[in-house]
């Protein structure tokens, strides 16, 4: 067996030969791998049946990249509206009152049950439930009134869809975040007389930051690829435009990987991120600024 010596010195200064033994099966293994991902990755990219020079002309097209803004919007906003009313729930999740808590546990249980899929479906055809939206003063003809089939556009549905079911997932990890931060500091906030709304404002949920924005950052990169769906409700986002292009022209797979390459992209991007973030917030000391700790700053205030 073949190895490479190197001399080192004992605890007397004198150099000791040290045999490092070549890791055949790695190689031959590593070796394996790259053959066939090669091999794999010829036969795509020297297909006869598929056109490279459609991918690089679609690559920038208009309705691409207006489809490709579309996916970063409804993923942002329905980033947003998961988290904050993840958040609500979380707290009522964990509320005393059994009303709330049951209630919330209902609507995890609700969206973690149905498939996004449905979801979309039911708020772009909520118009055969009801065909104009009412909002009035109960008991009185003042209000005002919408047309469903107005209101519940392809975006409005992609928005509500994916938000109320991330929702539901967000609440559970802000949950998990909440009480995960030590008790001894709720209990410290109690003595000082914080209100439990304060408390959980200024003491809990700035700690539980480091826990959720990981999962956080994973449920927005899913989100990019999940808003893919959206197409079935004609959502104007990059897969429904990259369908409707290859419907026209029969470049399926040309289109797919123009989709595929734009998906990566803003992943890579989001993945960037979210590290970002995850090194801002990840210390053990959690901070709202570059400065002191949360508690070392709050808890005195709130004695004096």
């Amino acid at each position: 067996m073949t190895v490479r010596t190197e001399p080192i010195p004992d605890g007397t200064g004198t150099p000791v030969p040290v045999a490092r033994t070549l890791h055949w099966g790695r190689w031959v293994g590593a070796a394996a791998a790259l053959a066939v991902a090669g091999w794999l990755a010829y036969l795509v990219v020297v297909n006869p049946r598929l056109d490279w020079s459609k991918v690089a002309e679609y690559l920038l097209d208009d309705r691409i990249l207006a489809g490709v803004w579309v996916t970063i919007e409804i993923s942002v906003v329905a980033t947003v509206l998961g988290l904050v009313l993840g958040v609500l729930i979380a707290i009522m999740r964990l509320s005393y009152n059994p009303v709330l808590s049951g209630l919330a546990g209902g609507y995890i249980w609700f969206f973690r049950g149905t498939p996004v899929l449905v979801q979309l479906i039911f708020w772009y055809n909520l118009a055969y439930l009801f065909p104009e939206l009412v909002l009035k003063i109960p008991f009185t003809m003042i209000g005002l009134k919408w047309d469903t089939n107005e209101v519940m556009t392809g975006f409005t549905s992609a928005m509500l869809g994916l938000g109320l079911n991330l929702a539901a997932y967000f609440a559970e990890t802000v949950r998990a975040g909440i009480q995960a931060v030590d008790k001894g500091q709720t209990e410290a906030a109690y003595a000082l007389g914080m209100t439990p709304g304060k408390r959980m404002r200024v003491i809990v949920l700035p700690q539980a930051l480091r826990i959720i924005i990981p999962p956080t950052g994973n449920e927005f990169i899913s989100m990019l690829k999940t808003t893919s769906l959206v197409y079935v409700v004609a959502g104007h986002d990059l897969m429904t435009n990259a369908s409707q292009i290859y419907k026209a022209n029969n470049l399926i797979m040309e289109l797919l990987i123009v989709a595929s390459l734009w998906y990566m992209l803003m992943t890579a991007v989001a993945t960037y991120l979210q590290g970002r973030l995850e090194r801002r917030f990840g210390s053990d000391a959690v901070r709202l600024v570059r400065g002191g700790g949360l508690a070392a700053r709050v808890l005195p205030k709130a004695a004096a």
